[in-house]
């Protein structure tokens, strides 16, 4: 096991009833006035909205809004919110949804407290050195942003998707309510949870010294997140399942799976380019055919890994003369978990034609200047091929 620090900051809420907690939780910490950041209607439609705001009204804190935030968030509305959060003052950031709310408060966040634009930032690899205070409330098990150092945003511009990953990032405070999840669609359920078994995978498959521990705890997290997605499909009002679905995302992302490791994300670098290209493939969706194609690539490199996983995770019967075989079976079995819960599972399905893969080679490469890491070097070559192995 490698050398590490762990360190999670967020105070998590979990439970019925949490958001509630909101205005008092933040009057004790001492904020005044807050940005409420949040997506669409269904915030409003729910009735979690009025439950954040009548929180906040009664404990005398002051709130201005900015709505709007869309899947793959852009740079353009972090720009408005930082405009906005200046105008008014403001103390504190409080996003109201999933993985993109949460990832664009960040943003604003980074702006504010560095009174530079975030995506100058983002491309120029400047690290964050000071944090503005972000609380979320999720609305979607999927991304993990909720106690994540990470943030993700898109400039349609440029039609790229970049990220910062920094312990600044990392929400204050998390109020996580299982029952908000109820109404989200089977599509989107099953987004989430590819996106929060990608965050468990990328660290789980990596050269790594031995992390027998570590790797249970993923397995754990796998294997959960597995059983109660599917019971989430068929019963969407299953608050167990939910529950479940909804913790693990912030346990996947945290940072827990990946101590004693060198994560490099392979697999998420390669989608982002998908999805900062085709503004319409969702981030798990994209992943659904990404990983499973990278999986087929490069377990050759960690046969005994990919076994471990297959039969430990996947259920595959371990072949101990041939690991190999128990490896690819277990990659055919979670290409078959994902069809199973209405994930596409090739390039086709996702609307991306094969004459765009060397174009989102070079963006993932920087025009073949910057292989990506992982067991071996990936290059435009490397990575054109793993999307021929998910072409249809």
């Amino acid at each position: 096991m490698n050398n590490f620090t762990y360190y999670t900051p967020t105070k998590v809420f979990f439970g019925k009833g949490v958001e509630e907690q909101v205005g008092p939780t933040l009057r004790d910490a001492g904020f005044k006035k807050v940005l409420i950041h949040f997506g669409g209607g269904s915030v409003r439609k729910s009735g979690l909205m009025d439950k954040v705001e009548k929180s906040l009204q009664a404990t005398g804190i002051e709130f201005v809004s900015l709505g709007n935030v869309a899947p793959n968030p852009k740079i353009s509305l972090v720009r408005e919110g930082i405009d906005l959060a200046k105008r008014e003052d403001v103390d504190m950031i409080v996003a109201v949804g999933g993985g993109s709310v949460i990832d664009s408060a960040k943003a604003i966040g980074l702006g504010l407290s560095h009174g530079k634009d975030p995506w100058t930032m983002i491309e120029e690899k400047q690290q964050p050195t000071k944090s503005f205070p972000l609380t979320a409330v999720l609305t979607i098990s999927a991304a993990g942003s909720e106690m994540s150092h990470s943030d993700v945003i898109t400039n349609s511009d440029k039609q790229l998707k970049r990220s910062v990953n920094s312990d600044l990032l990392r929400p204050l405070f998390a109020f996580e309510n299982p029952e908000y999840t109820s109404t989200v669609s089977p599509y989107q359920t099953a987004c989430g949870i590819v996106d929060t078994m990608m965050h468990t995978l990328e660290r789980y498959l990596t050269p790594d010294t031995d992390t027998e521990l570590i790797d249970r705890l993923s397995e754990a997290i796998l294997v959960s997140v597995k059983n109660a997605g599917r019971q989430a499909i068929k019963n969407p009002e299953d608050y167990e399942a939910r529950a479940t679905l909804m913790w693990a995302s912030s346990l996947s992302h945290n940072g827990l799976t990946g101590c004693g490791k060198k994560a490099t994300f392979p697999a998420h670098k390669i989608e982002h380019d998908i999805s900062g290209l085709h503004d319409e493939v969702s981030h798990g969706a994209g992943l659904a055919v990404v990983f499973p194609a990278w999986a087929r690539y490069i377990y050759t490199y960690d046969v005994r890994k990919f076994a471990q996983l297959a039969n430990r995770v996947w259920k595959v019967d371990m072949d101990h003369d041939h690991p190999e075989r128990t490896a690819l079976e277990g990659i055919e079995s979670m290409t078959r978990y994902f069809a199973e819960i209405g994930m596409p599972t090739t390039m086709q399905e996702l609307g991306i034609d094969p004459s765009e893969f060397e174009m989102l080679a070079e963006m993932t490469t920087d025009g073949g200047a910057h292989p990506l890491p992982s067991y071996v070097p990936l290059g435009k070559k490397e990575i054109i091929e793993i999307y021929r192995l998910a072409e249809k």
